[in-house]
């Protein structure tokens, strides 16, 4: 079962379902989906990826990325570490559901976990973590607003061949609301 706690025009956040670790098991599997990742090389079994997603839902702001049409899982995204004192965040997002690369799903989930941070946890940077080969996530990445601020020279060895791992953030007076603003303008008009 799925809640909408952010609620975009194609896709919603949830929090994460348990019972969906036999899909996630699939999706880490895959190589396609994995390498873009921290963990391609990583052989999950169903019992370990249930221990992940057990894991992911003790974090608290992790969420599951969901259709709004169909309610079908396309992934998750989330708060990998929040840095409550200095308002920072570092976000991560996973796309396993093929069907859903390239049609904007990825980008408007990025829109609905940077309000939740900015609007919601008060975070004043947030910032992501992408590898240079990831041209389509490096172009979604900037599409929302984010820049390119770092750079881990050939961090990451594939097939023979380096690549860098770029840093990517956005400041709070950067972004515009894509949800919360609406809901909270809502609620004023109402009184």
């Amino acid at each position: 079962m799925y809640y909408k706690k952010m609620i975009g025009n194609k896709c919603y956040l949830s929090p994460i379902n348990i019972e969906d670790y036999k899909e996630y098991t699939k999706w880490a599997n895959d190589m396609e989906v994995s390498l873009g990742l921290s963990f391609p090389a990583r052989v999950t079994t169903e019992e370990a990826e249930k221990e992940m997603l057990e894991q992911l839902i003790k974090r608290e702001y992790t969420f599951s990325i969901i259709d709004k049409e169909s309610d079908n899982l396309i992934g998750n995204i989330g708060f990998s570490k929040i840095d409550k004192i200095h308002q920072v965040g570092q976000i991560g997002i996973f796309i396993g559901n093929k069907d859903y690369w390239g049609k904007g799903y990825g980008k408007e989930a990025v829109n609905l976990i940077l309000d939740f941070g900015f609007s919601i946890l008060n975070l004043h940077n947030i910032y992501l973590r992408v590898f240079e080969f990831n041209k389509s996530a490096i172009k979604c990445y900037k599409r929302v607003g984010f820049k390119e601020v770092g750079r881990i020279r050939e961090a990451k060895k594939i097939a023979g061949k380096r690549y860098d791992e770029i840093y990517m953030d956005i400041l709070a007076n950067e972004y515009e609301s894509v949800y919360i603003k609406d809901l909270v303008e809502k609620r004023n008009k109402s009184e």
